[in-house]
């Protein structure tokens, strides 16, 4: 199927039987995260998923995809519970596997294989647009108690020129960000330190 932004809900209308259900199951997860990686996080993801595909004209799996977009934010702790629930909700096993392969594929580390793991993974990426790379490091170095030298050393080891992304769509979007980030970082380090 050609995606769909209101058959997904990217559009923020919540419209499928199982979207009740879904959410009920997601929400307590990201209920405890900091204010970068709450559900505003899946919000932020699902906008600029919808902001790829309106460019481009990708023959992807739905339902698969808007699954793994909420489920990319705990994959990795509780990935027996999201197989659990989806039996749960009478999903068969070749769609499990296949949302729980996008799910993983989206994680910035990372090497996507599938169209939708590649969506998903360059929109996790590039969540929030160019500037929003140095927020949201900043931010979440504030919520954890972190000082900005701390926070800036974090950036300088774990964030500069260490995203990537892999649609000819989002690659020069990336280099932008990237670049934007490596300029931002450079004129407030000299600034502080």
């Amino acid at each position: 199927m050609i995606y769909s932004t209101h058959k997904l809900g990217f559009d923020g209308d919540i419209d499928m039987l199982n979207d009740k259900a879904l959410l009920e199951f997601v929400e307590p997860y990201y209920a405890d995260k900091d204010i970068m990686h709450n559900m505003w996080h899946i919000e932020l993801v699902q906008k600029m998923i919808s902001k790829i595909l309106s460019n481009c004209n990708y023959t992807v799996d739905e339902e698969c995809l808007k699954l793994a977009t909420y489920f990319h934010g705990f994959i990795y702790s509780d990935e027996e519970k999201i197989k659990q629930w989806m039996l749960a909700q009478n999903y068969n096993e070749k769609m499990i596997s296949k949302t729980i392969q996008i799910a993983w594929e989206s994680q910035r580390s990372e090497v996507p294989e599938t169209i939708e793991g590649k969506i998903l993974h360059d929109a996790h990426v590039l969540e929030g647009g160019r500037t929003y790379q140095v927020v949201k490091t900043l931010i979440t170095g504030s919520v954890r108690g972190q000082s900005l030298i701390d926070t800036l050393d974090f950036m300088e080891k774990n964030v500069l020129n260490q995203n990537k992304c892999y649609l000819p769509e989002t690659i020069p979007l990336c280099e932008d960000m990237n670049n934007f980030t490596n300029s931002f970082f450079a004129d407030l380090k000299e600034g502080i330190i």
